[in-house]
C-alpha cells in the first residue's frame, strides 16, 4: 500500500500539468484520474493500523516525492544531445514540475493528515463503526484543504473564476471517485483487518504532523 501510494503521488505530479475537458464547461487536471487513489489508500491504511502508521506513509511519500522532482530538475539542466529534439517538450513537463510539485506536496501533507486524522478521531467516537461514512467524511475535509493549497499555487495567473470552477469539480470528482469506490475499499479493509489480526484505535496518539518517529 505504501508503495502504491508513493507512485500515484508522483504519477499524479506529471498528470497534473494536463487540463482536460470534461464537458459543460468543467475543466480539470490530469492528476484526478489517479490522485484519489491515494486517498483510498490511506483510509486504508489509517483504519488497519492508525494515525501513527498513516503520519509516517505520508512522510516517506512526500519525501519520495521531493526526489524524483529534484532530479528531473537536474536531467532539464544537463545539456541536450545536438540530434535530441525533444528537449522543449520534455522541459516544458519537469520545469513546471518544481511548482506543481510543491503546491502536491504542501497539498499532499495537509490533506492527507487531515484525512487519517478525521478517520482516526471519528473511529474512536463511533467504536469502528460506519467506515464508509468516516472514509467519505474524512476524505471531503482532505480533499477540500489539498484542492485550496494545490490549486491557487499550481495554476497562478488562472482567472479566479476558472479556478474557483476547477477546484470544485476536482473536490467533487474525486469524492464521487471514492464514492464509487467505496464498496472495493471497504472489502480491502475488511480482509487486511481479518490477515493481519489488527484493528488499531488511536487513544492516546499524539496527533502531531512531525512526529514521525513516534510509529508503534
Amino acid at each position: 500500500m505504501t508503495v502504491a501510494l508513493v507512485v500515484c503521488l508522483i504519477a499524479s505530479n506529471l498528470f497534473a500539468t494536463k487540463i482536460f475537458a470534461l464537458g459543460w464547461g468543467i475543466n480539470l487536471p490530469g492528476a484526478v484520474i489517479i490522485f484519489p487513489i491515494s486517498y483510498i489508500l490511506n483510509d486504508c491504511i489509517a483504519e488497519v493500523w492508525g494515525y501513527r502508521r498513516a503520519r509516517l506513509v505520508i512522510w516517506l511519500a512526500f519525501i519520495a516525492n521531493f526526489f524524483v522532482v529534484l532530479l528531473g530538475q537536474i536531467v532539464v539542466w544537463l545539456p541536450a544531445a545536438s540530434f535530441w529534439d525533444g528537449g522543449e517538450h520534455f522541459n516544458y513537463m519537469f520545469n513546471m514540475a518544481p511548482r506543481v510539485a510543491a503546491a502536491s506536496m504542501l497539498a499532499f501533507l495537509a490533506g492527507s493528515t487531515t484525512n487519517a486524522l478525521v478517520l482516526s478521531k471519528m473511529k474512536i467516537a463511533s467504536g469502528g463503526r460506519m467506515f464508509g461514512l468516516r472514509a467519505i467524511v474524512s476524505s471531503l475535509a482532505g480533499e477540500l484543504l489539498d484542492s485550496l493549497i494545490f490549486m491557487p499555487i499550481a495554476f497562478m495567473g488562472t482567472p479566479v473564476k476558472v479556478l474557483a470552477s476547477m477546484m470544485l469539480a476536482q473536490v467533487s470528482f474525486k469524492v464521487l471517485y471514492e464514492i464509487i469506490i467505496l464498496p472495493v475499499t471497504g472489502w480491502v479493509v475488511k480482509k487486511v483487518k481479518a490477515a493481519e489480526q489488527v484493528d488499531t484505535f488511536d487513544v492516546g496518539v499524539n496527533y502531531n504532523p512531525f512526529k514521525i518517529k513516534d510509529i508503534q
